[in-house]
């Protein structure tokens, strides 16, 4: 059982995605990679491209760039909003359809990487804590990672409201379609005033580029879930062979942490 985020991004992107909002999203997009030291001229790959805004700000900026994803929608949704970017609009890259916990993906992303295997930055905003099996998903993303490369992870934050949040996802997920409209219109209210009390900002303000209503869609219906404090995710990357160079924790306490790591 998993949220179809594919659908999600379709409709964000046919309805409410814009030149701003792209913008903003390269924006975010180029503050957090130039922790690992920008992205021009290294091989790039996007795990979980989702609607493809990452991963065609890395061509733009001068990468080598593939993506991978497991929803077949989230292909098209990226040949759609190629157009927010005309200097790589017709650019071949490679993007491989599967799981990141799939071996057989794991071994066709090496072959699309031209750097023997091996990428100089593995980023993943968002994604693995939705693959089922977070560690696994983690590990697999490193053995990608060239020494010396970076791992770029988002992952959401472990909070004591963490586990309620599991719970509601998971009856979202097994409802109707009836049922799912009537839990986002009853907890979007919820988690505007939730956010506004912790930030004191309009949380209709989305980083990446994002919307409030499909954020909320995404939160609400982001099944399956996992969760790890910024000291929990550590331990899980580091003693693979990284060290960590910087981490921005979320603004709001179940939201995600931003990661870079190095492989040493």
């Amino acid at each position: 059982m998993q949220f179809d985020f594919g659908k999600n991004w379709s409709s964000f992107s046919a309805h409410a995605l814009t030149a701003q909002r792209v913008e903003m999203a390269k924006a975010d997009f180029g503050r957090l990679l130039a922790h690992a030291g920008g992205v021009r001229d290294k091989s790039f790959v996007d795990i979980g491209f989702g609607q493809g805004l990452s991963l065609l700000a890395a061509a733009e900026a001068g990468a080598q760039v593939a993506g991978t994803d497991i929803n077949p929608q989230c292909a098209e949704v990226l040949r759609q909003n190629r157009r927010y970017f005309p200097s790589v609009e017709r650019m071949e890259f490679p993007v491989v359809i599967g799981s990141i916990l799939d071996s057989e993906v794991v071994a066709r992303m090496r072959q699309a990487s031209p750097a023997g295997g091996v990428y100089d930055i593995v980023h993943s905003w968002g994604v693995l804590h939705h693959t089922g099996d977070m560690r696994l998903a983690i590990r697999n993303a490193a053995s990608l990672v060239r020494p010396g490369g970076h791992l770029v992870l988002a992952i959401y934050n472990r909070h004591w409201s963490s586990r309620p949040w599991l719970a509601i996802k998971y009856a979202y997920c097994k409802s109707p379609e009836p049922i799912r409209k009537l839990m986002v219109w009853a907890l979007a209210p919820v988690i505007f005033v939730a956010k506004w009390l912790v930030t004191r900002d309009d949380p209709r303000k989305q980083q990446r580029g994002m919307d409030f209503y499909y954020n909320v869609v995404d939160w609400v219906g982001g099944y399956p879930y996992e969760y790890a404090s910024t000291d929990e995710l550590a331990r899980m990357v580091e003693p693979l062979g990284f060290q960590c160079v910087h981490v921005m924790a979320s603004e709001v306490p179940t939201g995600c942490n931003e990661f870079v790591f190095r492989r040493t």
